[in-house]
């Protein structure tokens, strides 16, 4: 191992054993206090909580059944509305983080970064909870510090720990480090050793519950509790979409952003946007106004004829998502669409989310969009939307794209159950365990690389908007939720998670 490696392995180390060895010699002072409020949780989630979809629906979940609900997290984006009005909910945001050495590399930094977490997460969990909570709910990964931090608050306070597992924390970090990485294989090390003997383990797939069962030999319950959508999260409406595009289309006017200025140029809202209008009403348009009396001549938003494709791909712009795929296949498609000489029709991509890797993508986007050679027939924009705007946005959609890859093979991509719940069909990179979700033929299509994305795009979208094999797809998908095989979030948790509750939980 050289040298540098070995110096900063052992400094994150030491860094962890230190912070950790330190609060196990205070512990005592907390064994004078009461035993663990029943019918109270805390949920850790280190990171954004308003970017943690599942752990919110947790909390709102555990709210419902009238459990005081501590959300400890990292404030940023805004959490749903139904958390902020709650009386159950309180959020103890963890304090904002400065980096020492902000151009340090990683193995040096982090150190430093562990330590603070452990003295952040601990002050919340240890001091600004009133009363020990009966349950703490953690996302992981991330793995380390958490894991082990709520696995000595369960020793100290009596606490009962519940592991929901999205991924392997490891197996991220070995995307950066490399999996035979010194540090990768300690990463492993504590989040087998304290992750084990949690009181209940939660998974997003039976493939990641079978394979963490037997590799680590798990101890308590052992449950499967696949992402479901809200129950608000519906097909959108004409006139939904029609007012949604016309918030958006004012959003766009005040942005300094030239690709959304321009997929946003020409309409002239509230009468039009980039895929709908207002008419006059006939009996089988739905009026956008309130009214008990119709007439001939009332005005209602339709779908406009000559509107493009809108397509949709939710993502955190992290590696693990690869935009280089999507962008060759619709430059694919583009030269498809330019050769059928207007048998395809137009495609408006549109990418949702923040992360690290979106700037370098959309300087792409604006390279094939600028030029003499530019797109035609395709144009990409990225927008950050409102918590009550993006189920909406999926509702208008015609189709998703889900770019994710596990790290792990054993994970689920929530974007795509949104999307379901949400009556949109997907197209989705193939991996191991995706056919826990996605059914070829029934409710999308699954793809290995660049190709075979733009082969669907041009099958499906062949005919738009009277486009028969996507139809086929909506049709099937909402066969699918007439058959009640697609339960909203609320209904999937009360069947699952409630009978893990002890005798102790409040009465309904």
């Amino acid at each position: 191992m050289p040298y540098f490696d070995f110096i900063s392995t052992f400094q994150a180390l030491a860094a962890f054993c230190i912070g950790f060895i330190l609060v196990w010699i205070s512990k005592r002072q907390f064994k004078a206090r009461d035993k663990a409020s029943l019918g109270s949780v805390a949920i850790l989630v280190l990171g954004d909580v308003g970017r943690s979809p599942r752990m919110m629906y947790h909390a709102e979940s555990f709210a419902q059944n009238q459990y005081e609900t501590y959300i400890i997290g990292n404030k940023g984006s805004t959490p749903i509305l139904s958390l902020l009005e709650h009386p159950k909910v309180h959020f103890l945001y963890l304090p904002s983080h400065h980096e020492l050495f902000p151009r340090a590399p990683f193995l040096i930094s982090a150190p430093h970064k562990v330590l603070r977490q452990i003295v952040v997460i601990l002050n919340a969990l240890l001091y600004r909870i009133p009363h020990p909570p009966e349950y703490i709910v953690v996302q992981n990964p991330p793995s380390i510090p958490t894991l082990a931090l709520v696995w000595l608050v369960s020793v100290i306070r009596g606490s009962k720990v519940i592991i929901d597992w999205h991924n392997l924390g490891f197996s991220i970090l070995a995307l950066r480090l490399g999996s035979q990485h010194p540090l990768v294989h300690i990463a492993e090390w504590i989040e087998w050793y304290f992750g084990r003997s949690a009181y209940a383990h939660l998974f997003v797939t039976k493939a990641m519950k079978d394979f963490l069962s037997e590799k680590w030999n798990l101890r308590g319950m052992k449950i499967v509790l696949y992402d479901r959508p809200p129950a608000h999260f519906h097909r959108s409406s004409v006139a939904e979409t029609h007012e949604l595009f016309c918030r958006l289309t004012s959003d766009a006017q005040r942005s300094t952003d030239q690709l959304l200025n321009l997929a946003f140029s020409g309409v002239n809202p509230p009468y039009e946007t980039p895929v709908t209008k207002i008419t006059s009403s006939s009996p089988s348009q739905p009026s956008i106004f309130d009214s008990d009396v119709e007439s001939a001549n009332t005005p209602v938003a339709t779908l406009r004829p000559d509107r493009p494709a809108l397509l949709l791909s939710p993502t955190s712009w992290t590696p693990d998502e690869d935009f280089n795929l999507l962008m060759d296949a619709l430059n694919l498609y583009e030269q498809k669409a330019r050769e059928g000489k207007g048998k395809l029709p137009a495609i408006w991509m549109v990418v949702t989310g923040k992360g690290p890797e979106k700037d370098k993508y959309m300087k792409m986007a604006h390279i094939f969009q600028s030029g003499e050679d530019r797109w035609r027939y395709v144009s990409v924009v990225s927008m950050w939307l409102e918590p009550e705007d993006y189920p909406l946005l999926l509702g208008s959609a015609d189709l998703g794209i889900s770019l994710h890859s596990s790290s792990s093979g054993l994970d689920l991509p929530m974007k795509v159950v949104d999307m379901f719940g949400c009556g949109l069909p997907v197209c989705a990179l193939d991996f191991a365990c995706l056919k826990e979700l996605v059914k070829p033929d029934i409710n999308g299509l699954v793809f290995q690389n660049a190709d075979e994305l733009a082969d669907h795009l041009e099958s499906l979208l062949a005919g738009f908007p009277q486009a028969p094999l996507l139809q086929d797809l909506q049709k099937s998908l909402e066969a699918e939720k007439q058959n009640g095989q697609w339960t909203s979030w609320t209904e999937n948790w009360n069947t699952v998670m409630r009978p893990i509750l002890t005798h102790h939980a409040p009465s309904l």
